[in-house]
């Protein structure tokens, strides 16, 4: 059944539309993302508490959503707006329409928006707070909750999204093999094939600040046996189970209010121990480096990200998604910055140039894709196996 649905924005621009998934209405900070394919990595993706997704490509939902590619154990999206929503699923992996799964998850979505002006409009104005439903409300009501909502800058949103006790990854080894096609047999379960997977014989400690679950297994894949712990775990109670390797994860909103992290990870920096951090946890430990974060205009959201790494001078295509950055100025003088945006020159990546740390503010774990990165996963072994 179709609804009348509306997006309105904190400057007073109301789109009008057609509504689908759940008959909601939800307050966020409208962003979008540039990506093609990839809508329910997008949606359950943790760092996206929050935030109301539009995704420039124009036609959204012609594979559908299966359940074995999800980044989360819940869909996170404040809302989702697209050009058009796909009539028809055409995958054989699909479990279910997307519209289905946004009901089924509480998300409201809109249709039928002009995704190219919403999106001119914010790398122009930049992101802003906003307003979907697919109830009905007038234009002004609908304004008037847009500009009215918190926002997300000082909101700590990891809480929100993190695991609540800590566990061990994929322990029966059936859920981080790489998916595998066999092609001219027919064979029963074909959904189920994955290729065998290395010993787990490095353990390490990798800290939940809004994990996407390929990151964990693509450490599985790399020989790693992986204790996630929750967002609140003190240094500690991580070291009590004698980590080789710590890795810290993405997650959603301002890193500057994660003050708890950020102490935890000071006490872990004192350590030998090899440390890794991706997007939020490359932020978080920015910070216990002595460095700042600050917001930026539009944020990086889409698969295309061009970075170069200022050592080897190699380029990655890089996947990515977030709204705030390491201020390189802010940085002491024993942490170099080894990657930068090509775009806006902002850091991508940082290295202690004493002990065995480095993050990166992309996601080497991309899927679907790009898979420029992926080594760094290898790298992260390397700095481990040599310490």
């Amino acid at each position: 059944m179709s609804m009348n649905a509306i997006l309105a924005l904190e400057d007073g621009s109301v789109f009008r539309g057609t509504g689908f998934g759940a008959e909601a209405e939800s307050c966020g900070e409208i962003c979008f993302n540039t990506s093609m394919t990839g809508y329910q990595e997008i949606l359950t993706d943790p760092s996206y508490k929050g935030q109301i997704i539009t995704m420039t490509y124009p036609l959204i939902g012609n594979y559908g959503i299966n359940f074995q590619d999800v980044e989360s154990w819940k869909a996170h999206a404040a809302g989702f707006v697209v050009r058009e929503v796909s009539p028809i699923v055409s995958n054989w992996r699909a479990d279910l329409s997307l519209p289905s799964y946004l009901e089924q998850n509480g998300i409201p979505g809109i249709q039928g928006v002009d995704t190219r002006a919403l999106t001119k409009k914010l790398r122009v104005r930049g992101a802003m707070k906003a307003f979907v439903s697919t109830k009905p409300i007038s234009d002004e009501e609908a304004i008037h909750r847009a500009q009215s909502w918190r926002g997300i800058e000082g909101v700590d949103y990891v809480q929100e999204v993190t695991h609540r006790t800590s566990f061990m990854w994929d322990e029966g080894d059936t859920q981080s093999g790489e998916f595998d096609l066999v092609r001219g047999k027919t064979i029963a379960n074909t959904r189920q094939l994955r290729r065998p997977l290395p010993k787990a014989d490095i353990p390490i400690v990798a800290f939940d600040f809004g994990m996407k679950y390929n990151i964990l297994r693509c450490l599985r894949q790399t020989g790693f046996a992986v204790r996630v712990l929750p967002a609140s775990t003190t240094a500690t109670e991580a070291l009590n189970y004698k980590p080789a390797g710590i890795f810290l994860s993405n997650g959603p909103g301002d890193p500057s209010a994660l003050d708890y992290a950020v102490r935890m990870v000071r006490e872990l920096i004192q350590t030998d121990i090899p440390i890794f951090g991706i997007c939020l946890g490359h932020q978080i430990l920015g910070q216990a480096f002595g460095g700042k974060t600050f917001k930026l205009k539009f944020g990086h959201r889409g698969g295309n990200q061009p970075v170069k790494d200022l050592v080897s001078g190699k380029i990655e295509i890089t996947s990515q998604n977030h709204g705030f950055a390491v201020d390189p100025h802010s940085l002491p003088s024993d942490i170099s910055v080894d990657r930068i945006n090509l775009n806006d020159q902002t850091v991508e990546g940082l290295r202690h140039k004493t002990k065995p740390i480095f993050c990166v503010q992309y996601h080497p774990e991309a899927s679907p894709g790009p898979h420029d990165s992926n080594p760094l996963f290898k790298e992260f072994r390397t700095l481990v196996e040599q310490s």
